[in-house]
């Protein structure tokens, strides 16, 4: 990919930019969500700092959002965390101040795209990423092509119930927080030292991950399942619980040929939101 693109991970504490080209970020800048502000001061304030790291080559602006968005108008909906951000038309607001094409999704939608354009997801037809943060996401592709649903809300099995909650509260950082009052982090840097109680807190966390992805081998029967999110960096200590957890699916030779790893790219949310307008310019030149 020779061309500049710029991609943007807009998150509920902080926003990051990146200018992309040949699959690297060159320029970055990482600041405040300003959450509390308002709808037109977290725009102007977004645009401002896009014109720091923007460039006449630049060709589009991808962008990945923790909220649900109308992928062809480029509305978003209920932001997470953001008060203000209701039925916010960013794209028609971006395009008409920078002229160029502007992309919306997910961030979940952005993590699995962002690995099969830019990742070990290219050896594979169909894949799903799953986030694994504060919350549970996941971003599907089948046949080569992002799956986004209606309001880009496929892949949405947080809110699947499970247990006595849903999903989300057993396989991401809630799970921690909810049940023992620590981060994600704190467990991992306990289980590091071999801390009894952080190793069986990362064993009951597998056991439940992996009947989540045994919804997803059900549905979708995918080649590979990318994990990504912060809770994904601890990937050693509840590898082997899952793994053992899905033992239990029915089907032996499906299980064997599913290949689930944590995502090795760095900077994936940046290069995720690019790949969004990389994958329109490829739809694009397939129809020309």
């Amino acid at each position: 990919m020779s061309d500049k693109i710029i991609g943007i991970d807009i998150g509920a504490t902080k926003i990051h930019i990146g200018l992309v080209q040949d699959s690297k970020v060159t320029r970055e800048l990482k600041f405040p969500t300003l959450a509390n502000a308002s709808r037109d001061e977290i725009i102007n304030n977004l645009i401002h700092k896009i014109e720091e790291v923007d460039d006449p080559q630049v060709t589009g602006i991808g962008i990945g959002v923790p909220g649900l968005v109308d992928e062809e108008k480029g509305i978003i909906y209920d932001l997470t965390n953001i008060p203000s951000w209701k039925e916010v038309h960013l794209k028609q607001h971006l395009e008409d101040h920078f002229k160029k094409p502007v992309m919306i999704t997910n961030d979940a939608n952005v993590f699995a795209l962002g690995e099969k354009i830019f990742g070990d997801g290219s050896a594979f037809k169909n894949l799903v990423g799953v986030t694994l943060g504060t919350g549970f996401g996941s971003g599907i592709i089948i046949n080569h092509q992002l799956y986004s649903g209606t309001l880009s809300s496929a892949g949405e099995l947080g809110n699947i119930p499970y247990l006595d909650k849903t999903i989300e509260d057993y396989c991401s950082g809630k799970f921690f927080f909810s049940k023992y009052g620590l981060k994600g982090g704190e467990v991992n840097f306990l289980a590091e030292k071999g801390d009894p109680k952080a190793l069986k807190m990362f064993e009951e966390f597998g056991f439940h991950l992996g009947n989540a992805l045994k919804i997803i081998m059900n549905v979708l029967s995918p080649e590979a399942v990318f994990l990504g999110g912060s809770v994904s960096q601890s990937y050693e200590f509840f590898k082997e619980p899952m793994e053992n957890s899905l033992d239990s699916y029915p089907f032996k030779k499906v299980r064997d040929q599913l290949i689930i790893q944590p995502s090795k790219t760095s900077d994936i949310a940046i290069l995720g939101a690019a790949a969004l307008v990389v994958s329109y310019q490829q739809q694009r030149a397939e129809i020309t």
